[in-house]
């Protein structure tokens, strides 16, 4: 980019101000970077990483390793049972790690929602015209050096918000974000985390890193089929342009600013939530997000399905857990949900409810065996309409030619609908419909 030649500025020979200095060599800076290049992923990542990071960070307790590992068959073996899916192409390996390193790799595998990129505001000075060239120019020059900084602080923001998760990030999916399919039999564990969710609710610590290991195996088995994981980052993207887009209106204000009137600065920093353009929801951006939370509503009613049949098995029911879950979820604090809030996640309890009203509206009309079916591809991922008409998802996907060979979206119970041929681990259970 040019900067404009303004008396005493860079370029000038005279070493310029302090203010359009810093501007110039943070422009060149940004510049070293392109879409989710590595500048502005080591940016994000170090912002995660100091935000999650404990004081010492010490390494894990190879005591809790051994005690994961200990219960992960148990809960590889009911998860594949309980839903029909492959949760691995091998075994699964755990990386039990500390809060700082959770988010550092967490914003590596996150680092496709850093290519997005919005259309550039509008950028010039209007009404240049009215002003003098040095002020014209200089207006200029701040306008496409906000809108520059833009990837920069986007970055900053994901490193901020998953460092705040990492905080209190149980296991790899505390958000139903896919993670790469280069690391897709590996699920990332914090045992302090653990430790601590079980102390603050009396829970048995066995029982609870039990629980993590099934909820986050389920979400696996989903999350890891390539079609599927690749529909959930589409819609994420989605979330992530439109946002930018809505937010991206500061910088098209900020050319309506006088810049030589201390007024106009002030009245535009006056009211945060319009400086931000939070006030303001594009169509655009609320249907991206209906479209995600369908998706992730779904994700999390198939999710407490698992849970439910597993800890009947395993724990004796899930009563005290669920409940801590639950609480859990509704007591997280403002930097706790950022992360949610930047990606238009909602996982609060009336979006698992509804999840699992849909999936038991499934169940009731094909069987348990259409849990599967719920991510057989991209195009079997529930749509917000269909969220609360689970006939009519099972219509649609049987009209796609997207049901097992014989199924039927018609049955009345478990044994309502044909499963596919084959059965699951030791028979018990249908076979993955992409296997």
């Amino acid at each position: 980019m040019e900067l404009p030649h303004l008396p005493g500025g860079p370029g000038s020979g005279s070493g310029g101000g302090f203010f359009e200095q810093f501007l110039a060599d943070l422009l060149r800076m940004m510049g070293s970077g392109g879409p989710g290049g590595p500048a502005r992923l080591e940016t994000a990542k170090a912002m995660a990483r100091q935000v999650a990071a404990e004081d010492d960070e010490p390494n894990v307790d190879p005591a809790e390793r051994m005690a994961l590992e200990a219960l992960l068959p148990v809960a590889e073996l009911h998860v594949a049972e309980l839903t029909g899916l492959a949760v691995a192409d091998g075994r699964v390996t755990l990386e039990v790690v500390p809060p700082g390193e959770w988010a550092a790799r967490t914003v590596e595998d996150w680092a496709f929602l850093l290519e997005v990129e919005p259309p550039p505001p509008r950028l010039g000075p209007p009404g240049s015209e009215e002003l003098d060239e040095q002020m014209a120019a200089l207006q200029g020059f701040v306008s496409q050096a906000l809108a520059t900084m833009g990837p920069l602080l986007a970055a900053m923001q994901l490193g901020s918000a998953v460092g705040h998760l990492a905080r209190v990030a149980l296991g790899q999916y505390e958000l139903p974000v896919p993670r790469p399919s280069r690391r897709a039999d590996r699920l990332l564990l914090c045992p302090r985390a653990l430790a601590r969710f079980a102390g603050d609710w009396s829970l048995p610590a066995e029982d609870v890193r039990l629980w993590v290991l099934l909820r986050d195996l389920a979400v696996h088995a989903a999350l890891r089929r390539p079609a599927v994981a690749e529909r959930f980052r589409e819609l994420l993207r989605q979330v992530t342009l439109a946002t930018a887009i809505d937010q991206g209106r500061l910088f098209e204000r900020l050319q309506d600013v006088d810049l030589s009137d201390p007024a106009s600065l002030g009245q535009l920093f006056a009211d945060p939530t319009q400086l931000l353009g939070a006030a303001e929801v594009s169509p655009a951006r609320q249907q991206a997000v209906e479209e995600l939370a369908a998706a992730t509503s779904a994700l999390a009613g198939y999710v407490e399905w698992v849970l439910d049949r597993a800890a009947e098995r395993l724990l004796g029911g899930r009563l005290a857990l669920a409940e801590a879950w639950r609480r859990r979820q509704v007591e997280r604090d403002d930097a706790e949900r950022a992360a949610e809030e930047l990606l238009g996640l909602d996982l609060g309890p009336q979006r698992v409810d509804r999840g699992s009203e849909f999936v038991r509206g499934v169940v009731e009309r094909a069987g348990e065996q259409a849990v599967a079916w719920l991510w057989r591809s991209g195009a079997t991922v529930p749509t917000p309409a269909e969220l609360d008409a689970p006939g009519l998802w099972l219509e649609r996907v049987r009209l796609a030619g997207e049901l097992p060979p014989g199924a039927t979206p018609e049955g009345t119970g478990p044994e309502g609908a044909t499963p596919p041929e084959g059965d699951g681990p030791e028979g018990t259970g249908p076979r993955d419909p992409e296997r």
